[in-house]
């Protein structure tokens, strides 16, 4: 009697699960928690979440997932959706066969069989080595789980992403400040499964997220309009958060409860351009110069035929497509951000919808290229570094080593964030920073005129000092139209909490005479090690040299001299009749009175 008494206490203040149960699966005896509902009905959601290294069932269900006011069976009983909490073997999991990979399949299985759940709508996540397991699981099993969520852990050899796997649903939830697995190495693992998707490249981000401190970042829509979201915590450990505003088990299940299998509706993307896409264009009032582009899409529709794709500007509609090739022509050249949309419609009229976005700038007097400085461990849009061994294209981050942007504590500091970048080897024309460059996906065009590059920098580990060059060149072919070579007198000290003091701004004065494509670049001296860091970067235009359209009203071969002139094929016309010409670098119209 006071066993059972002592029992009934145990289960009331959740010190053991609501069951526990046991499944044989490939000849050994495997063991599970699991939390149903009352009055679950059918056909209801399963999740599975997998402990982490040296724990087990018990402890993440009744410890991991609760504090006094919020549990994970809550959660459940709220959204009617079945728990499982797997026990690996010798509390740690096969993150590389198959072992606990049929484990799982045989809990779906059984889950299936016992409770009726909907296979559709299958969820996995894990902590710390279950994270890890949730990863290789996205490999094994993508046509089982319709959303993972990893917590606090990543592949420790480098996530993969098979090329016929599907698109996945993904959030990864973990703390800045997790020095087990390194919060750092999230984001590399995350970026595999970005590109895998079909993800933007930049995430859109919320901070102070439900206002806690922690960020949510954002890349979608991918694939079959799938996301995948990173929870950054700041200054959390190795643990799972449950704080009120931000619980893990409600993260989890708000994302995975969008997700399903049996998707009707049809899937679309955008196959070119490649997003986002940034032009900047310094010229006159009313004569910045921005190119049309081009848009395609592919869709298609897992029950049926797709009758139309339709492409938005916003909500104006561009052009509707109803049989393939899906494309149309962006010709809106309004300065601002453009949302590219692109929405499918099956002959159910299902829809399914993909965006891109498009930037036009049009800066008359200056544009800020170090605003984008604002992330540490990120390279930011626009920007594209070598430093001799790798190479990187922004926008990208996660990274904890390399070129990169750091963000500056000390309470005396030169500025707050800078750039980082370094040439490993010592070789020649390594060691670089450049913004422009057409890989970038950023176009920064230049009308004739006179310039001035506004520029603070300063050594990173270099006590003696080395210099660095500061130059302008032509994208199309690399031509250098200014240089100048500068060697700062600040040194930061290899270390971004260092105070250091007043870096004074330098200037690089310039002139364009042909109107183009450039790119400003930076590059550090051609010795082992040799680095810089930019703080403070702006490009700004003091005089336009007027160009405009001159309307020349002459007969052939009156006072204008007809030597030196050009059609627009740049071909010399020595007695243009009437037309469009080049005369001493301007275009004029040439007609006969």
């Amino acid at each position: 009697m006071k066993k059972n008494i002592l029992l009934l206490i145990l289960l009331v203040v959740g010190l053991l699960p609501a069951k526990a149960d046991n499944i044989t699966v490939d000849g050994t005896n495997r063991s599970y928690n699991v939390y149903v509902p009352k009055n679950l009905g059918e056909n209801r959601p399963l999740f599975i979440f997998c402990h982490g290294y040296n724990q087990d069932a018990n402890w993440m269900q009744n410890n991991e997932f609760k504090n006094d006011k919020v549990s994970m069976e809550a959660v459940c009983d709220t959204a009617k959706f079945i728990i499982v909490f797997p026990n690996g073997i010798d509390r740690a999991w096969d993150t590389s066969g198959n072992r606990d990979i049929n484990f799982i399949k045989a809990l779906i299985d059984k889950m299936a069989t016992q409770y009726k759940i909907d296979r559709n709508r299958v969820y996995l996540g894990g902590f710390s080595m279950g994270g890890m397991l949730t990863y290789h699981a996205m490999n094994k099993i993508p046509d089982l789980i319709a959303a993972f969520v990893p917590v606090s852990g990543y592949p420790m050899g480098g996530a993969t992403a098979n090329a016929n796997v599907r698109p996945i649903p993904i959030m990864h939830i973990h703390g800045t400040g997790d020095d087990v697995c390194a919060f750092s190495g999230a984001q590399p693992a995350l970026n595999v499964w970005i590109k895998h998707n079909g993800c933007p490249t930049t995430a859109k981000v919320v901070s102070n997220y439900n206002g806690f401190n922690a960020k949510m970042h954002t890349w979608a829509p991918g694939k079959d309009d799938v996301e995948v979201k990173l929870l950054e915590l700041a200054n959390k450990g190795h643990w799972i958060c449950k704080e009120t505003q931000v619980y893990t088990g409600k993260e989890m299940w708000n994302f995975c409860k969008k997700y399903s299998l049996n998707k009707t509706n049809p899937s679309v993307s955008i196959t070119s351009p490649k997003a986002p896409l940034t032009y900047t264009c310094f010229a006159p009032v009313d004569q910045a110069e921005f190119p049309s582009i081009d848009i395609t899409a592919d869709a298609s529709d897992p029950n049926g035929t797709i009758a139309k794709v339709e492409f938005y500007d916003g909500n104006t509609l561009i052009a509707t497509c109803e049989k393939k090739p899906y494309k149309a022509t962006f010709e809106n050249k309004k300065s601002g951000t453009h949302t590219i949309k692109v929405v499918a419609t099956d002959n159910d009229g299902e829809t399914g919808s993909a965006t891109i976005e498009l930037t036009y700038n049009h800066p008359l007097a200056q544009y800020s290229l170090s605003q984008f400085f604002s992330e540490a461990g990120s390279l930011p849009s626009g920007w594209a570094t070598d430093d001799g061994n790798d190479q990187r294209t922004g926008y990208s981050n996660g990274y904890n080593q390399g070129c990169r942007v750091f963000q500056f504590t000390a309470s005396r500091r030169g500025f707050n964030y800078g750039l980082y970048f370094r040439n490993v080897e010592g070789k020649a024309n390594a060691g670089t920073a450049k913004y422009g460059l057409a890989k970038t996906n950023t176009t920064l065009t230049l009308q004739p005129g006179k310039y001035a590059l506004k520029y603070k920098v300063c050594n990173w580990n270099r006590p003696s000092f080395s210099p660095i060059d500061i130059y302008i060149e032509k994208r199309s072919n690399g031509q250098v139209i200014a240089l100048q070579t500068y060697t700062p007198t600040v040194n930061i000290g290899n270390d971004p909490s260092n105070s250091f003091g007043t870096v004074a701004q330098q200037t690089l004065d310039f002139e364009v005479t042909e109107a183009g494509d450039y790119v400003l670049a930076f590059r550090t001296a051609q010795a082992e090690w040799a680095d810089g860091v930019i703080g403070q970067l702006t490009l700004m235009v003091s005089e336009f040299t007027s160009t405009g359209i001159e309307a020349v009203h002459a007969p052939v071969n009156s006072h204008l001299s007809p030597v030196n002139y050009y059609n627009l094929q740049g071909q010399e016309v020595t007695t243009p009749t009437r037309g469009i010409y080049i005369h001493r670098g301007k275009k004029v119209y040439v007609k006969n009175r």
